[in-house]
């Protein structure tokens, strides 16, 4: 392939952050080289003391611009961290019953091939930035931004009544500049991934919504005031994902009137390719077996009347008995206290055989 399109090396580049998981180097950043920072919790809603964001822009894998970006913005290295986070979680949850389920096992590899599940990586990545970076401004983490501008609401009159609206407008904005916005490429794989980092963008447009508060006597609604809110990640994540199992395979076609080259794909009831639909290249495996770019389904749990049949590739599945202990015969005791036994139940695992 020609060279990328350099906003998209940048943001490949942001999400490549460093740090261990369980001992070893876990790979989840997009350029397939460098170490993922994965957090296991969430960011602290407290600002940066002092210059510690210092050194944590000087950690990570980011540009000489970015990383000059990063020092002039304090509450962005933790934003960058949460984004990460987001972004491995909700691929995880979103796959967890798929053949390729967003492990970290040969994920250099798959990267550098233009599947479904790049489309996928790419889209929730972007999703989360935005998001993680709307939510800083509006919980006080950012110093060069705060709520959302909506109309009628002073910032100091948001934060008293807890109405500080998600900064989304500033958000979009700060990515375009931190990754570096250019004018798009004629590689046909650069071009698809620009496409798809706007997917997961604007699928973290489509969950703003506008929220109201009422102020009057006795509850009555006299006045009221309204901010405007991002839907829960996860709810991006559904959509993302939904994207992805109606994604399209695309081509590159010339634009007769301009004589550039544009995306193009098959016809969808009369329809042609939309800015919110993920796109790919080329036909995924079935990531059925090891394989450079996954360690196969071989040992994975199923369930026995939905997803055993096709995560096992049909090669069967053993059942195995397990002891597992939960709480049982919980009874409240005054006041506000709960006592519970601890029960023994036996139980069946199903996993995917190795051959």
């Amino acid at each position: 392939m020609g060279s990328r399109l350099p906003r998209t090396a940048c943001l490949l580049r942001l999400i490549g952050l460093c740090i261990l998981l369980s001992h070893t180097a876990a790979y989840f950043g997009l350029t397939g080289r460098e170490p993922l920072v994965f957090l296991p919790g969430p960011i602290s809603s407290d600002a940066p003391q002092g210059k510690s964001h210092l050194k944590q822009c000087e950690q990570m894998s980011l540009t000489r611009r970015q990383k000059r970006l990063c020092r002039r913005e304090p509450g962005l290295a933790e934003t960058l961290r949460e984004s990460v986070r987001l972004s491995l979680l909700e691929c995880r949850y979103q796959f967890r019953n798929e053949r390729w389920n967003c492990s970290l096992d040969g994920r250099g590899s798959l990267l550098k091939r233009a599947f479904k599940e790049t489309a996928f990586l790419l889209a929730v990545s972007s999703a989360a930035l935005t998001h993680a970076l709307a939510k800083a401004c509006s919980s006080g983490r950012m110093e060069r931004c705060t709520c959302d501008d909506s109309p009628g609401i002073q910032h100091r009159e948001a934060w008293q009544w807890g109405i500080c609206g998600d900064n989304l407008k500033y958000s979009t904005k700060f990515i375009k500049k931190f990754l570096g916005q250019k004018r798009v490429s004629k590689d046909l794989r650069a071009q698809v991934d620009a496409h798809n980092i706007n997917v997961g963008i604007r699928a973290v447009k489509s969950g703003l919504k506008t929220t109201c508060k009422c102020h009057g006597v006795s509850g009555s609604c006299a006045v009221r005031t309204c901010w405007k809110q991002l839907s829960p990640f996860h709810d991006t994540g559904r959509l993302l994902k939904y994207k992805f199992d109606n994604s399209m395979k695309v081509l590159s076609v010339t634009n007769a009137a301009t004589g550039e080259t544009e995306l193009a794909g098959p016809r969808r009831h009369g329809q042609n390719l939309r800015t919110t639909d993920m796109v790919y290249l080329e036909d995924s495996p079935s990531f059925c077996r090891p394989s450079r770019y996954s360690a196969g389904t071989g040992g994975r749990t199923c369930a026995k009347d939905t997803t055993c049949q096709s995560l096992c590739c049909g090669r069967g599945y053993n059942t195995a008995m397990r002891l597992t202990s939960l709480s049982c015969h919980c009874q409240v005791r005054w006041c506000c206290h709960v006592e519970c036994q601890t029960c023994i139940r036996e139980e069946e695992v199903y996993t995917c055989k190795n051959t």
